[in-house]
This record gives structure tokens, sequence and C-alpha cells, in this order.
């Protein structure tokens, strides 16, 4: 069975181009490499709270034809895991009652997406950054991923998303030392791997 995914991200444009390239390669290390991934568009949204207020009724609503939703925001400093328990919960309770087979999945970039596109990158960093220093840093993107791409000496503002596709798919090929660095990327592909092993 092909699976259809939804990944549901803070930003379509910035932030959903690296998250595609990247659930692509989990679904592929975790045995569905035939898996088709949606970054959500519609509705757009902007933030995190934005993106929170659609489940469970308008995720539901649009798409119960998707078999798995990842919702994959920023970390921004804050521990969301207990609101990401509620709402999981309250998403496949929603959908029994409305005889859907589809689950949802969440887990924070921390300190933000733009991390995971740094993590691949070790050898490209100024010489000075620590990663433990960048990963503390809740402004990464300001502090760390524009300079990253000004000493890559590249231009990427002619792109809408600034690059960050192409350098996702650049950090992709250090998929081993992304996941060391990104713990919650390791939890991510496991909780993964245990709904491709659940379904029948």
């Amino acid at each position: 069975m092909s699976l259809n995914v939804l990944v549901v991200p803070e930003n379509p444009t910035y932030n959903g181009t690296i998250l595609k390239p990247l659930c692509e390669r989990l679904f592929q290390e975790c045995g569905k490499p035939q898996a088709r991934i949606e970054v959500m568009a519609n509705p757009r949204t902007n933030g995190y709270e934005d993106a929170k207020r659609l489940f469970p009724d308008t995720i539901l609503d649009l798409y119960s034809h998707k078999h798995l939703v990842l919702f994959l925001p920023d970390f921004d400093g804050e521990d969301r895991n207990p609101e990401f328990a509620r709402l999981e919960a309250e998403f496949e309770q929603h959908a029994i009652e409305i005889a859907k087979p589809i689950r949802v999945i969440c887990c924070a970039a921390v300190p933000e997406i733009e991390a995971w596109v740094l993590a691949g990158h070790p050898g490209k960093w100024d010489p000075t950054w620590q990663w433990g220093t960048m990963r503390g840093d809740r402004s990464i993107r300001e502090n760390y991923f524009y300079p990253f791409l000004e000493r890559q000496g590249q231009d990427e503002s002619r792109f809408p998303d600034e690059g960050r596709r192409r350098l996702m798919l650049g950090a992709l090929r250090n998929y081993d030392g992304l996941k060391q660095r990104c713990p919650e990327l390791r939890n991510l592909e496991s909780r993964i791997r245990a709904f491709v092993a659940s379904i029948p």
C-alpha cells in the first residue's frame, strides 16, 4: 500500500521546502520509499498557533483521506510535548468518531527548522561555531543560518525559499550526522517506523 502523508508546517514556503525532502528520506529509511508526501499549502499556515488551530477539525475535514499527518513546527524554547500529547489524543478520538484510520505524529525542531539544515553541514560552519551553542540559540535562523548562507558566498535570495530545499538535500547526504545532532529526528523516525509496522 502506498502511504499518503500530510506534512503540516508553520510556513509552507520556508519550513515546507525543508520538510518535504526530509520526510521523503524518513519514509525511505522506514521502508516506504513510495510514500506520497504532501506539504499542506491549503489552508496556508503562518506560525505555530495558526497551524495548531487547524487540529483536529479542519485537518480531518480536508484531509481525512490521508493515512498519517506529521505536525512539524519549531520548538521555539517551549516544551511542546504535553500539548502534543493532548493534540494527538484528541485527533485520534475524532478520527475514530468519523471512522477514519488516520493518525497524527507531532515533533518540534530544536530550536527551529533551519537547525535541521545546519546539522547536516558541519564542515561548512564557521570554525568558531559550536553545535551545543547553536542548538540552544532560539534565534538560530538569524544568528547562524543566514551567516551560513553568506559564508558559502551564494545569493539564495533569488529563490522564494532562500535556498532551503537545496541545502536540505545536501544535508541529507549526512543523514546519520543529522540524526546524531538532532535527537528529536531519531525519535520521529522511530515513531514513523512503528506506525509503518502497525499498518495491516
